[in-house]
């Protein structure tokens, strides 16, 4: 049996009954005995030396989208400092050209159109200037929205006529002829055609992604679904084999993956014991705000009849708690707008849990919940996971579409956490416009002091403390996703942990995004060293 003391740590511990220690044992990689070096038990295993490093448990990102994110190292990058135009991007799209056989697909992500020069997004004709032959698909940093140049449009069978499909949009210029942006649902349109990837390229992606992910600190995530109904549980399988170290929980698209016949839910890949493991279904509720597709009460600035998107049908959320309830598995909403965010909660919010060990139903993003919102979810065990990172990226989106009042009362997350709501931090990567969108200190440093990357205060009232926003990237996360045995350094859990190059806990809090991660481990084994 393996033993190992760790010692000489200033360890945080998201454990409620020891806040700190500096040393703790473990043996088969799960901690055995935690708190003062002067106290530990007698030992004779092997010692490792922790310098004097702030330690805090492994980060678990409760929202992402890691298939997706392995997929974008593979594409052209729309975001700065590589892209901050149009023109520049069509230079890069034009590279990638040359590179391609004639008639191959093109693809990036990231695009922003508020940090374009222009500051519109790139249209088919923008985007035709890149290439004529290849067909071309750029997703927008939030995913919900998709431009395409004509050979793509072609492709898809878009034309003047075909029709807006149910929850989507397809825009339009003023003579009625499609502009190559697809909104919401109409942007599976195209993302239906595009080339599969096999088996063993998903597979090298998700390996790789698990060694960024492990430069960070985090030793698990959720999938919160793809834009594809294939079941990716295999790859992620093989991935682990490959040595992808992180535990994960799959969610799957209920509108995506009811299509797919061969789908099946399994009680033995939903065993959250394992390191791969089903978990829940999801639901698209609206779209986003930088897209002003995110379902609101009232009109986007400077806008009499902008309001946003409904995506779902009350079929689909009834068809899918229904799915969940005789599964035993988690429901999950996107829900970004306050109608959206009401309009769900009115429909499930008093439903009586069906499963036990975490919430039965989680509302993501949940950008600009009503007072009724959050009361209705503290009453009966509904959890938020939300994404301080959106603020302070997207600023000039959120600005654009919202203006700087409105900005201050969203992502409310101290107002939320004291009325009772559990709660997770995490980044929805690489789904926000950032360079590096899984790194967590930029979205912590947002959480604890509700600036935005340019200087934009955000509403300083509803700024948490570090303490509490390492909680809710670490136990509060576990919780809420039902990792077993993660998010905290206490006896009987596993020895997950991050060292860190500064003590976060000490830094300037608007020099939290410049702490680093020197080594992380996951179940008592070094997988990082920096």
């Amino acid at each position: 049996m393996m033993s190992k003391a760790f010692v000489n740590g200033r360890i945080f511990t998201a454990w409620e009954e020891l806040a700190d220690a500096d040393s703790f044992l473990t043996e088969d990689g799960t901690i055995q005995w935690i708190g003062r070096r002067e106290e530990m038990p007698a030992f004779g295993g092997e010692v490792v030396d922790l310098g004097g490093r702030r330690v805090i448990p492994g980060l678990i990102d409760a929202h992402m989208h890691p298939v997706i994110l392995a997929d974008c190292a593979q594409k052209v990058s729309c975001l700065p400092p590589l892209v901050s135009s149009i023109e520049e991007l069509i230079v890069e799209l034009r590279k990638k050209a040359e590179e391609k056989s004639a008639g191959e697909w093109i693809q990036g992500w990231g695009y922003d159109e508020e940090k374009f020069r222009e500051h519109r997004a790139p249209n088919r004709w923008d985007l035709d200037k890149a290439s004529t032959e290849h067909p071309i698909e750029l997703l927008r940093s939030c995913s919900h929205v998709r431009a395409v140049n004509s050979k793509a449009l072609e492709l898809a069978g878009i034309t003047r006529d075909t029709p807006d499909p149910v929850g989507g949009e397809i825009e339009r210029d003023e003579n009625g002829e499609p502009t190559g942006i697809l909104l919401e649902n109409a942007r599976h349109l195209v993302g239906e055609i595009l080339p599969a990837k096999s088996d063993e390229q998903r597979v090298q992606e998700l390996t790789n992604l698990g060694k960024q992910l492990s430069s960070q600190g985090i030793v698990a995530v959720m999938d919160m679904g793809n834009l594809e109904s294939e079941d990716f549980y295999d790859c992620y399988q093989r991935a682990a084999q490959s040595g992808m170290q992180q535990e994960i929980g799959l969610f799957y698209i209920w509108d995506l993956i009811r299509k797919n016949k061969s789908f099946r839910w399994n009680k033995r890949r939903a065993d959250p014991e394992q390191q791969i493991h089903m978990s829940g279904i999801k639901l698209i509720a609206d779209g986003s705000i930088g897209g002003r597709t995110a379902w609101m009460y009232q009109p986007y600035k400077d806008s009499t009849d902008e309001y946003g998107i409904s995506v779902c049908t009350d079929e689909e959320i009834d068809s899918a708690m229904a799915f969940c309830k005789e599964n035993g598995c988690q429901l999950s909403f996107h829900a970004m707008g306050m109608r959206t965010i009401d309009r769900v909660l009115d429909r499930v919010g008093d439903e009586k849990p069906w499963i036990k060990g975490m919430p039965h139903i989680r509302i993501e993003h949940t950008t600009d919940p009503s007072e009724n919102a959050i009361r209705v979810a503290a009453s009966n065990g509904i959890a938020f996971c939300t994404q301080s990172i959106f603020l302070y990226s997207e600023i000039e989106s959120y600005l654009n579409n919202l203006g700087l009042d409105w900005i201050k009362r969203i992502y409310p997350i101290q107002h939320i956490l004291d009325s009772g709501v559990k709660t997770a931090l995490s980044t929805d990567a690489p789904a926000t416009s950032w360079a590096v969108p899984s790194d967590p200190f930029p979205n912590i440093k947002c959480a604890v002091t509700r600036y935005a990357y340019d200087g934009t205060d955000c509403g300083r009232e509803n700024c948490i403390s570090i303490e509490t926003a390492l909680a809710l990237y670490t136990r509060e996360a576990a919780q809420i996703a039902g990792f077993r045995r993660l998010g905290q350094l206490r006896p009987g859990y596993k020895a997950s942990f991050a060292v860190l190059s500064e003590d976060i806990l000490q830094v300037p809090a608007d020099r939290i995004d410049q702490v680093r991660v020197v080594e992380t481990y996951i179940n008592g084994n070094c997988v990082y060293h920096r």
